[in-house]
C-alpha cells in the first residue's frame, strides 16, 4: 500500500491536512467517496462526471483516482476511459462473507419486524435438503406453531424455502429437489415439480415467496432472501402466523417489508433493481380529467391493447399471472389465469392471440385454454422472461426481454415475423420496456427501465431494421423511472412513470410538453383508445407497495383513463 500511503501524504500536505490530528485523514475519506460514486453511478463514470459529483479539485481528484487503480480498487477502461470497482474489491468482499454473522445481523430485524406486524419472525438457512430455523422472535400472541429453533421445514412448502430456492440455480433447485418425490403435506402442498419452478420463478420476479396453508393447515407466511454480494442466498427472513390473520391480501402487502428487512441484513449487498421507495405524491387535488376506467388490484397491470374492432382493453398481470379484457364503458372486466408469467396480450390476424409468456412468444385462446409456441429465442438464458412487447405495422412483434431477478445486461430485444423467423436485434438491456413507432414509420422507440432512459432508432419499415441507437430521453430519477408508452397522432411520445405517479408527453426532440399526475405511484404503460381514439387509457401496479402506501392510493393496480384531446395512433396486430 506504499503509493496509496505516499498520495495521501502529498495530498494532505498540499491541501492542509498535515496539520489535523491524522495526517491523511481527507484524502482517504476522498478516497472512500470517489469509490462509492463509481459504485452507484448507474453508468460507468468519466472523469468528468466524478470531477462534478466529488466537487474536488481536479489534480487532487487526478491523484487520488491514480493511487485508486494503481492499487486494483479502481480500473480504469481504456476503451471508453470510464471507471469501475476494481478486483481488489471483490477480493476483500469474499472474505467479509467468509466471516459473515447472519445471526447477529439479522437479530434487529427479527425485532424490528415482529413489532411491527405484531406476529413471529424467523431466520432460516438452507441445510442440505431442508430448511433450518436458527432464529425467532416470538409475537406477542404467539400461536402454537409445531417447529421452532432448531427445527426443520420442508423448503418447497415454507416461505422461507421457497425465497431461497427461487434464488438457486434451475440446475441446483433439480439437484435439491428432482431426485425425490414432492411430499403432500397439506390439499395446498406444491407437489408437481414442473409447477413448483413456475412458482419460484413467480416468487424470483415478485422478491417475496408467500406459503398459504402449505406446511401446515392454518398457518401461513411471506420471506424474502438474504443476499450476498453475488446475489446469492444466505439465507430468509420471514413473518408466519394463523392463516386467519394472515389472509393473502395481508401477506402480499408484507412483501415489501420483508425484502427490505432482508437488504437491511445484508446490507443492501445483494439488491436488484426492485424498487422499494417510491417519490413522494404531487401535491394538490386530483385532476378532474383523469378518473379510474376500471377498477381493480393488478399486482403488475401492463400491456394494455386497444381493440378498435372490439372496443375493448386487453391487457395482463404480470405477477398473478393472467390475461384480461375489460370494458372501460362499464367499468369491468374479465381474467383468464396463465401458468407463467405472463407479459403482453396481442390479438392476431389469423384470430386469437399472441402472449409473452415467461420465456416464449405464444399464440392462445385463453377461453379455451390452448396455446401453440411460436417463438423460444432463449433457451440460453433459462432465467430470463419476456416483457413489454408490441406490433409494428407489418404484423411483426417485437419484444424485450430482462433477467427474472433484473441482473443488469440481460435482456435483449428480439422480432418474430408472421412467417415465425425470429431476429436479434439488439442486446444488453437491463430492463426492456415501452416501444413504439412514429407516425411515418421512421423511428423506433424502445425503454430501458433501469437505466432511466427512452432509445430512439432509425427504423426501416420495409425491411425491419434498425440502427444509430442514440438516447431520445433520460428521466430524472425524481421524476420516477420510465416504463411502457405509447406515440400519438403528432408523433409525441407518452410515457408511464412507474414510481413517479405520473404520465410524461414528450415532443419529438425529447422536450416535456405535458406531466399528468395520477392518484397511484405505479403508473407502468398506457395506449390511446376510445370511440375517438383520444382516451390514454393507463395500466398501474400495486406490487411491493406498503400496507400505508396502499391505503393512501388505495386505487393501485387499476385502470385509469386521461381524456387528452389528442388523437392516438391504433394499434397494431400480429400479422401470423
Amino acid at each position: 500500500m506504499g503509493r496509496v500511503q505516499a498520495e495521501l501524504k502529498i495530498d494532505d500536505e498540499a491541501e492542509g491536512g498535515a496539520s489535523g490530528p491524522v495526517p491523511g485523514v481527507q484524502a482517504l475519506t476522498r478516497g472512500v467517496q470517489l469509490l462509492e460514486l463509481v459504485a452507484s453511478a448507474a453508468t460507468p463514470p468519466r472523469f468528468t462526471d466524478l470531477l462534478e459529483g466529488s466537487g474536488m479539485p481536479k489534480g487532487t481528484l487526478h491523484r487520488i483516482l491514480q493511487a485508486l487503480v494503481d492499487e486494483r480498487l479502481l480500473k480504469l477502461d481504456g476503451r471508453d476511459q470510464t471507471y469501475r470497482l476494481g478486483s481488489r474489491l471483490f477480493q476483500w468482499a469474499h472474505r467479509v462473507w467468509d466471516d459473515f454473522d447472519l445471526r447477529g445481523a439479522a437479530e434487529p430485524e427479527l425485532e424490528r419486524l415482529r413489532d411491527l406486524t405484531g406476529e413471529t419472525v424467523r431466520l432460516g438457512i438452507l441445510d442440505g435438503d431442508g430448511i433450518l430455523y436458527i432464529d425467532q422472535r416470538e409475537a406477542p400472541q404467539p400461536v402454537r406453531l409445531s417447529n421452532g429453533v432448531g427445527s426443520r421445514a420442508k423448503p418447497y412448502a415454507s416461505g422461507l424455502g421457497k425465497a431461497i430456492l427461487a434464488h438457486l440455480s434451475l440446475e441446483m433447485r433439480r439437484r435439491l429437489l428432482g431426485e425425490t418425490e414432492l411430499q403432500r403435506l397439506t390439499p395446498h402442498t406444491i407437489a408437481d415439480f414442473n409447477e413448483l419452478i413456475s412458482q419460484l420463478d413467480l416468487t424470483k420476479a415478485r422478491g417475496y415467496a408467500v406459503s398459504i396453508d402449505e406446511q401446515n393447515v392454518g398457518i401461513s407466511s411471506v420471506a424474502a432472501p438474504i443476499l450476498d454480494h453475488e446475489a446469492k442466498p444466505l439465507g430468509a427472513i420471514g413473518v408466519i402466523g394463523p392463516s386467519f390473520r394472515l389472509p393473502p391480501e395481508r401477506l402480499h402487502a408484507l412483501g415489501r417489508d420483508v425484502i427490505e428487512a432482508a437488504r437491511r441484513i445484508s446490507g443492501n449487498i445483494g439488491e436488484v433493481a426492485m424498487s422499494l421507495n417510491i417519490n413522494p405524491r404531487p401535491l394538490g387535488a386530483d385532476r378532474d380529467d383523469v378518473c379510474c376506467a376500471i377498477p381493480a388490484s393488478l399486482f403488475l397491470g401492463e400491456g394494455p391493447h386497444w381493440s378498435v374492432q372490439d372496443q375493448q382493453l386487453y391487457f395482463v398481470d404480470i405477477l398473478a399471472p393472467s390475461v384480461c379484457v375489460g370494458d372501460p364503458i362499464k367499468g369491468s372486466y374479465r381474467s383468464w389465469p396463465m401458468p407463467e408469467l405472463t407479459s403482453f396480450l396481442i390479438p392476431r390476424k389469423g384470430g386469437g392471440f399472441i402472449a409473452g409468456m415467461q420465456s416464449e412468444v405464444r399464440a392462445i385462446d385463453p377461453s379455451e385454454n390452448e396455446s401453440l409456441v411460436l417463438a423460444r429465442p432463449e433457451t440460453n438464458r433459462p432465467g430470463n422472461r419476456f416483457n413489454d412487447g408490441k406490433c409494428d405495422r407489418r404484423g411483426r412483434l417485437w419484444a424485450g426481454t430482462l433477467a427474472i431477478d433484473t441482473t443488469p445486461g440481460q435482456g435483449s430485444l428480439w422480432r418474430l415475423d408472421p412467417d415465425g423467423r425470429v431476429h436479434a436485434m439488439d442486446r444488453g438491456f437491463h430492463v426492456s420496456n415501452g416501444l413504439g413507432w412514429s407516425p411515418d414509420d421512421r423511428l423506433f422507440y424502445f425503454t430501458d427501465t433501469a437505466k432511466q432512459t427512452i432509445y430512439v432508432y432509425d427504423f426501416d419499415s420495409e425491411t425491419g431494421t434498425i440502427e444509430n441507437r442514440r438516447v431520445f430521453v433520460t428521466v430524472p430519477e425524481s421524476e420516477g423511472k420510465p416504463d411502457g408508452l405509447t406515440i400519438d397522432a403528432e408523433g409525441f411520445v407518452w410515457s408511464a412513470h412507474w414510481d413517479g405517479w405520473c404520465v410524461t408527453r414528450y415532443d419529438p426532440d425529447g422536450r416535456v410538453e405535458r406531466v399528468i399526475n395520477l392518484p397511484v405511484p405505479r403508473p407502468t404503460s398506457c395506449v390511446f383508445g376510445g370511440a375517438d381514439m383520444q382516451t390514454l387509457f393507463v395500466t398501474s401496479a400495486r406490487i411491493r407497495l406498503s400496507a400505508a402506501q396502499i391505503a393512501d392510493a388505495p386505487l393501485s393496480g387499476s385502470i385509469f383513463a386521461i381524456e387528452t384531446g389528442i388523437k392516438g395512433l391504433p394499434e397494431n396486430v400480429f400479422g401470423g
